[in-house]
């Protein structure tokens, strides 16, 4: 571990060496130097203003869409997941999210209020942040057509309110100014019918359950669909449902994902990966774009 920098004045909680299959959805990871999990904005912007110059800083979520290697991440985690949590109705269509909002309750919130145009976010297994960070999207929704405003901090605690326009935005692609981090975000939404939208969240959990392996340890999907087809489709056309290395398994129900049967190792997710890639390149003549994220240190 890298030699823990003196931390004064914090109300979150500092822990060391912690194990990041704690943390991500496939259970799966070795253990962050430090992991941080903040009270709120104003705690946070604190904790990075004393960070050493070089630290590297990342920023988690509920885990998914995450693949941590097994010797782990150096430096800072920064949990956001119940911790940066804050969500309120603001003007008539509204909303005001901070980033560890996770995006069931975003959709949920919505529609208790009346408000439409998020349903959409029920099927995300994430948090807003890491929604907007790779403009994540469900049943045809996508997070950046109802952001309106943004809120970020940067390497040395500074607040920043960013307009969406200073994006770059495109399918599961977020650009924008250099070392910055989303930490809340202005959602603007539809008035309409609460037990409509309601409806329209259960049967879209309904489907989710129906079509992909939500009882096991995934991360959701593990490559984009390519322009004009699906990830899902090529691999199943090539035999490979139900493949293996070691505990890590492309699920029986939907090929485009990857399970954790049970002590599945990170690098046996990231070989079964390259593996399908490869699979898909040779006999279908395209190349999968990985949605997954990988970071951290290879043991």
């Amino acid at each position: 571990m890298n030699a823990a920098p003196q931390m004064i004045g914090l109300r979150g909680e500092l822990l060391h060496d912690e194990p990041m299959s704690r943390h991500t959805t496939w259970r799966i990871g070795g253990p962050a130097d430090r992991y941080y999990r903040p009270a709120d904005i104003d705690d946070l912007a604190e904790y990075l203003s004393q960070l050493p110059e070089g630290e590297p800083v990342f920023w988690l979520g509920l885990g998914s869409n995450l693949l941590v290697r097994d010797g782990g991440i150096r430096g800072s985690v920064i949990a956001t997941s119940g911790m940066l949590n804050e969500l309120a109705r603001i003007g008539d269509n509204c909303l005001r999210v901070e980033a560890g909002v996770s995006c069931a309750k975003v959709a949920r919130f919505a529609a208790r209020h009346g408000l439409t145009g998020a349903e959409f976010l029920a099927g995300i297994p994430g948090t807003l942040g890491g929604a907007l960070a790779m403009n994540a999207g469900a049943f045809g929704g996508e997070t950046w057509r109802i952001v309106t405003a943004l809120e970020t901090l940067d390497r040395h605690g500074g607040r920043h309110h960013r307009a969406p326009d200073e994006y770059e935005v495109a399918y599961r692609h977020v650009r924008g100014p250099v070392g910055e981090w989303f930490v809340a975000a202005e959602l603007q939404l539809a008035p309409g019918d609460t037990a409509a939208a309601q409806a329209r969240i259960k049967e879209l959990l309904a489907r989710r359950g129906e079509t992909q392996p939500t009882k096991q340890a995934n991360a959701g999907s593990v490559f984009r669909n390519p322009t004009g087809d699906f990830a899902a489709r090529l691999i199943e056309a090539c035999g490979l449902k139900g493949i293996c290395e070691g505990a890590a398994c492309v699920s029986e129900k939907h090929a485009n994902f990857i399970v954790n049967t049970g002590g599945a190792t990170a690098a046996q997710v990231e070989a079964l990966i390259r593996r399908v890639a490869d699979t898909v390149e040779r006999e279908q003549g395209v190349r999968l774009v990985r949605e997954v994220h990988i970071v951290g240190e290879a043991l």
